[in-house]
Order: structure tokens, then C-alpha cells, then sequence
């Protein structure tokens, strides 16, 4: 793709978000296939594809939240999943085992949650990639994700971008069968530790035959592809 097309495609698709309009039809995702492919052009354009992305990105999220704050919400969600798993112990030896099996799938619910974007967001750092903001999508999909700052995204490698995608996608994938020991050493009933084995192998499935097409799979492929 020719220098002239690559300016061309971005001064249009800067009008375009300009105006608060999509940048569908503009061939600006195009022009970020090119550069990804190279050191050069993503150094030479990085930090204007990045304003751009970051002006169409902000029209469509239910809630946006700066990196450091959503961060700082995050760890506490975090520590709270944890709180509440530990919480269960304490309530079986109680004799409240209903109240511990709620406080065990809620701190369950909670880690799902957090560690997802954590995962993205600590690979990413570690690899390079800078962020954001802490983003919710709409109030019917609540699951928080982490916004790629996209200049430091281009000018990474492929292999550390498909790293960074696949990192929420594992560790939420790890955290139902991490949860097992704890179900069992709290003294859970038995069909809490197949309900773990379940939700994560339906996890894994999901993953398998719809991650792969739209969501954090499809975005490794992506970049392994390329």
C-alpha cells in the first residue's frame, strides 16, 4: 500500500471520526494490517492511527473508566473474589453451608471477572503494550475489557500482540479448575467441584467454537496469521 493511500485513507477517516461517525468504509482497518507489518510505517504512523482508534473507540462503550482507576477496581474485585472464596470456609465450619456454597460462586463470579482484563493488562505491560481505559461495553455485556493503547499495539511484534490477547482468555480459563482445591478443602459438597469442571469445560468449548471466529481467539489467529 502506497505511502499517498495510507494518508489519504487516515486524513478521511480523521474527518470521519471528526464528524462522530463510524470509520466503517473508510479502509483505515486496512491501513492497520499494513502497518502492523512494518517497523517503519508503524513508527511513522503509530501515534496518529492511535487518535483515531481512540476517537472512534470512545463513541460506543456503555461506560469508560482511566486506566489507573479501573485498574485500582479491578485488584479490589480481585481481592474481593478472594475474600468471599475464603469466606466459605469459614461459613461451612459455621454450619451455614448454603450461605458458604453463595459466597464460594460469587468470589468464583468475581474472579472470572477481574482476571480477565488483568490478564490482558499485565502480559501486555510486560510485552510492551500500553493501555488506557477500563471499559464496559453495555450494561447486558458487564464483563469489563481493557483498552489497547494502539501505538504501542502497531509497533510491537505479532507474536507479543497474540500474547497479549491470549493472556485474559487463558487465565479466565484457569480459574474454575484453580478453584477446585479450594471447593474441596473447604468442604463444599461434592457437585461444587462438578460444577467447576463443568462451567470450565464449557468455558473451553465456548472458546473453541466462538472465540476463535469473533472474540480473543480470533484476534490470536489474527495476528499469528498474518
Amino acid at each position: 500500500m502506497a505511502t499517498h493511500e495510507i494518508e489519504s485513507v487516515l486524513a478521511a477517516a480523521e474527518e470521519r471520526v471528526g464528524r462522530g461517525e463510524s470509520l466503517a468504509g473508510t479502509g483505515f482497518r486496512r491501513v492497520v494490517r499494513e502497518v502492523k507489518k512494518s517497523p517503519d510505517l508503524a513508527e511513522r504512523y503509530g501515534e496518529r492511527i492511535a487518535r483515531i482508534d481512540d476517537a472512534a473507540f470512545r463513541r460506543w462503550p456503555w461506560l469508560i473508566i482511566p486506566i489507573v482507576p479501573g485498574t485500582v477496581l479491578a485488584v479490589v474485585a480481585l481481592l474481593g473474589g478472594l475474600g468471599l472464596v475464603a469466606w466459605s470456609y469459614r461459613l461451612v465450619e459455621s454450619g451455614r453451608e448454603a450461605m458458604a456454597i453463595l459466597s464460594f460462586f460469587a468470589g468464583f463470579g468475581m474472579l472470572v471477572a477481574s482476571t480477565h482484563g488483568l490478564g490482558h493488562l499485565v502480559v501486555g505491560r510486560l510485552l510492551g503494550i500500553r493501555f488506557t481505559s477500563w471499559y464496559v461495553a453495555s450494561p447486558t455485556k458487564p464483563q469489563p475489557g481493557v483498552k489497547i493503547e494502539y501505538a504501542s499495539y502497531l509497533r510491537s511484534t505479532r507474536t507479543k500482540r497474540a500474547w497479549m490477547h491470549a493472556a485474559g482468555a487463558i487465565v479466565t480459563k484457569i480459574v474454575p479448575f484453580a478453584l477446585i482445591g479450594a471447593a474441596r478443602a473447604a468442604g463444599l459438597p461434592d457437585w461444587v467441584t462438578w460444577a467447576l469442571v463443568g462451567i470450565g469445560l464449557v468455558m473451553i468449548l465456548s472458546d473453541v467454537f466462538f472465540s476463535t471466529k469473533s472474540s480473543d481467539w480470533s484476534r490470536v489467529l489474527r495476528e499469528l496469521r498474518a
